[in-house]
This record gives C-alpha cells, sequence and structure tokens, in this order.
C-alpha cells in the first residue's frame, strides 16, 4: 500500500533545517503485515532527541531512513498469528521491542533486548527485514522498529502495547518514549524512598515527564533543574518543590538521594552526580553523543557509598509498564498532557527539529489528519492538568 512519510535522506546538514531540509515529506510504499506483524493507521507521534540525534548524526543510522519512535495508531491489519490485537484497536508503540526470549529479557527491564538492539541498528524489524520503499522500489530503513512519522507503519507485535480508547492519541503517544522513559527512570532505577528527594536534571520531555512521575509518589521534594528559565517555570507549574539553574544548584549546596539526568550532555552529567548524596544513586537516561567524556571523582563515589545506574528505556518493559502510566494518568495523578507543549504536522517536521535543537520545545507532537475519528484529546480520563 501506498503511504506519506517523513524520510530523512541525509544526515548531517547544516542548521536551520528549516532551510536545509534533511527530512522529506514523501510518499513511500509498505509491505503487507507478515507473520506476528501489525499495520498500524498512525494517529500522533513526538518528536524526540532520539529523532533528532539521527538527523545531526549524535546517533549513527542507516539512511535513507523513515524516522519517529514515540507513536501511537489504530490497527488496521494483523498478520498470520496474531490473535491478541484486534483490527480497530489503540496501540501504543514501543522503541525497542523485547523478544521475550533472551537472557536480557529475563532482567526484568534492567537490561535491553539483544536482538530487539541489533534490529534497531540496522533499521529493520525484530522479525527481520524490512517492509518499507521509495516509490521505485529502493528500501527504507525503519527508525528503531516503529518509523511512526508516516500516515501508516508496518510494526512487530511486539513492538506495540493495547491501551483503552479513552487514552487520546497524543497522551498515548508520549507513553511509549517521554513517560516510558523519563518515568521508569524514577520508578525502576531511582526507586526512591518514602521521603526522599528527587532532582531532575534536564527537564526536556523525557526529564519532565521524570519530575510529574516523582511529583506523582508524593514521597518526597522533587527538584527540577535546567538552564532555560520557561523549563523551570513550566516544572514549578507541575508540582516541583523548587528549581534552579545548574549553578544555582551547585552553588546552594544541594545534595539529594536520587538524582535523574535526562538531558544527554556529559555536563549535565556530571552536574547530576555532583548532586548526588550519601548513598545516593545516580540514574543517567539521557543519551549523548557517543564521543561525549564526563570527569567525576571515584574517591567520591566509594568513599560516599553512591551508586551510578544507566537506564536505556527507563528499564522499562513496555507491555507492562504502559498500561500503569495509563492508569495514572486516567487516575488524574499522572498530567500526561502537561507535557505537550505545542502540535504540528508531518510537513513541519523539519522545523519541530529545529525548535527541538534550540531547546525551545518540551515535547512537540504530530497529529495526522484521522478522518471520522474525535478530535484529538476527546474521550474519557483525567489530565490532572
Amino acid at each position: 500500500m501506498r503511504a506519506r512519510g517523513a524520510v530523512l535522506v541525509e544526515i548531517g546538514r547544516e542548521r536551520p533545517y528549516a532551510s536545509s531540509r534533511p527530512v522529506e515529506v514523501v510518499d513511500v510504499e509498505l509491505d503487507p503485515p507478515g507473520p506476528g506483524e501489525l499495520l498500524v493507521r498512525m494517529e500522533a507521534a513526538g518528536v524526540c532527541h532520539s529523532d533528532l540525534s539521527v538527523v545531526d548524526g549524535n546517533r549513527v543510522r542507516p539512511v535513507p531512513m523513515l524516522l519517529g519512535h514515540e507513536a501511537c495508531g489504530r490497527v488496521e491489519q494483523v498478520g498470520e498469528g496474531v490473535d491478541d490485537v484486534a483490527v480497530g484497536q489503540r496501540v501504543v508503540m514501543a522503541f525497542l521491542p523485547r523478544c521475550g526470549e533472551c537472557a536480557n529479557c529475563r532482567t526484568e527491564g534492567r537490561l535491553p533486548c539483544t536482538p530487539g538492539s541489533a534490529a534497531n541498528n540496522a533499521g529493520e524489524l525484530l522479525g527481520g527485514g524490512r517492509r518499507l520503499h521509495t516509490s521505485d522500489g529502493a528500501e527504507l530503513h525503519h527508525h528503531l522498529g516503529v518509523s511512526g512519522f508516516a500516515t501508516h507503519a508496518v510494526v512487530d507485535r511486539r513492538s506495540a502495547v493495547p491501551v483503552d480508547d479513552d487514552v487520546p492519541p497524543e497522551v498515548a503517544a508520549v507513553l511509549g518514549c517521554a513517560v516510558l522513559t523519563g518515568g521508569g527512570a524514577v520508578l525502576n532505577a531511582g526507586k526512591p524512598g518514602e521521603g526522599d528527594t528527587v532532582v531532575v536534571v534536564g527537564l526536556g520531555g523525557v526529564g519532565m515527564a521524570a519530575l510529574i512521575t516523582a511529583v506523582s509518589l508524593g514521597r518526597g521534594d522533587v527538584i527540577g533543574v535546567d538552564a532555560v528559565p520557561e523549563k523551570l517555570a513550566r516544572a514549578s507549574e507541575l508540582g516541583a518543590s523548587a528549581v534552579f539553574t545548574p549553578a544555582e544548584a551547585l552553588e546552594n549546596g544541594l545534595k539529594a538521594p536520587v538524582v535523574v539526568e535526562a538531558a544527554g550532555n556529559a555536563r549535565a552529567f556530571e552536574t547530576a552526580v555532583a548532586l548526588t548524596g550519601v548513598g545516593g544513586t545516580t540514574v543517567t537516561v539521557g543519551l549523548p553523543a557517543p564521543t561525549a567524556e564526563a570527569t567525576i571523582t571515584p574517591l567520591g563515589i566509594t568513599a560516599e557509598a553512591r551508586t551510578i545506574v544507566g537506564s536505556y528505556l527507563g528499564s522499562a518493559v513496555p507491555a507492562r509498564d504502559i498500561p500503569t502510566y495509563a492508569q495514572m494518568w486516567r487516575e488524574g495523578r499522572l498530567p500526561v498532557d502537561a507535557l505537550i507543549s505545542s502540535t504540528t504536522t508531518l510537513d513541519g517536521i523539519n522545523e519541530a527539529m529545529d525548535a527541538l535543537a534550540e531547546g525551545r520545545a518540551v515535547r512537540q507532537v504530530v497529529l495526522f489528519d484521522v478522518p471520522g475519528d474525535a478530535p484529538a484529546g476527546a474521550g474519557g480520563g483525567g489530565s490532572g492538568s
């Protein structure tokens, strides 16, 4: 079938991307779903730093590649052997599928799935190969098993998690990356105890998701740290007990038992380690450039019995965790809606990448025109915002 999607044609073009146009919105050909796969009509897709990192070259991926990994949509067709998802059901995409069989999949989310990671690096689906082609028949690579910046996608069943219809498309989409990653950094990796202060360094989509998750627990103070005043103000509105710039946090001698680094750069990691108190845990969930280097003092880690934990995808098991976050949203405890700073269309994807690169956005969401569906944001459930 024919679909329309945002294809990265060249890595590393100069900004602004609105002028250099590294991402082209074009017609593509999509194979039908194979055994264990789904055809999904996309409803909404978030614009994330993991997309930007492919565009700017910080994450080397094969091109041409149809981008987008934080998305939701409705199932239009199921492949052979799929009997637990129905046509018409809303599903959230999980950008790291779990095979459920490898040794890493037996770690309850602590380690990423080995076959899933290999497929993502190759631009393939978990079951092997690609289902995307250009209009002249050349293969296109999948982005993290999803390629959600498109009107339709074929995904492995293990890349999709069903959610109820009361979760609006834009909220459902953000659950699949920002909330799964940021929320999991708190719940699965940081594990704050009663009375523990949680500090979040870097208040983009993932960091803000970590912050609202920590606030929802009600166990202790939650403090936001970022260099952008507007993001600090937003963190205060979302329940942060206090907010600081990195310099202010360090000058004030701030220390906490749980510190989440979500900025994805070396200086933020150094700041997060410095803000971690005696016996505390630094959770690093941001993805810096592969060449980035940080300087820390090993003696402080040893003498103060501190821990540094890497958390990819929020140390999550998507099939377990996404329904949990959906229920927290439904109960009004997790204001996922508040993470969405703006919406756009597929044709505005290069401009959205500029806004992300310049630090002007928390989470932008691409909305697809879906005839016959309720408007975005309609449906039951409470936003809590």
